[in-house]
């Protein structure tokens, strides 16, 4: 596997993402929702930065897709419900939802069936740690850590300290 960004890169980028988060949004309408597992890490982390540059103390919530993806009937699908934890109204929010990769889209896709479901946001913006390219549906993040073009024969791996006891992007080729 090769390493692609650092701590410290991933770090730095987290703090951009963290300062455009804020840039379009007024404060007290700002929520954090991560879709589970490493979206979660990135919304939190996002969070400290917010709460350490801004001085902004965003609510964060987790977001289970579980449910909600295309290839639940289909047997393609091996996720494990755990169900979302938001404690807070979605409606009239500006949400900054967050993904460790986006690829082709229908996580997102997922994320927003997901979301309506709990409310009706003012807005929903898209932020991911890594962008590797090969879209199927139409979403383009509104901020990427890295944007990390890749074929589709390569994985790209996030890794977070929290969960994998590292922090960095590396890709493997398969």
């Amino acid at each position: 596997m090769k390493e692609l960004m650092t701590g410290e890169e991933m770090r730095r980028a987290i703090s951009r993402l963290a300062v455009q988060a804020a840039e379009g949004s007024e404060e007290k309408r700002l929520v954090l929702v991560g879709i589970r597992t490493r979206g979660v890490i990135l919304a939190r982390r996002i969070h400290d930065e917010l709460l350490r540059i801004e001085q902004i103390d965003a609510p964060v919530g987790i977001l289970d897709i579980a449910l909600y993806r295309d290839d639940l009937l289909s047997g393609g699908c091996d996720a494990v419900f755990k169900g979302s934890e938001i404690s807070f109204d979605l409606s009239g929010k500006d949400v900054a939802l967050c993904d460790d990769v986006i690829y082709t889209g229908r996580t997102v896709r997922a994320a927003l069936s997901a979301l309506f479901q709990l409310g009706r946001p003012r807005t929903v913006r898209l932020f991911c740690m890594v962008d590797r390219g090969h879209r199927e549906l139409p979403f383009c993040p509104n901020g990427v850590g890295k944007n990390l073009p890749t074929s589709k024969t390569e994985r790209v791996f996030v890794r977070f300290e929290e969960t994998d006891g590292e922090n960095g992007v590396f890709l493997e080729k398969t």
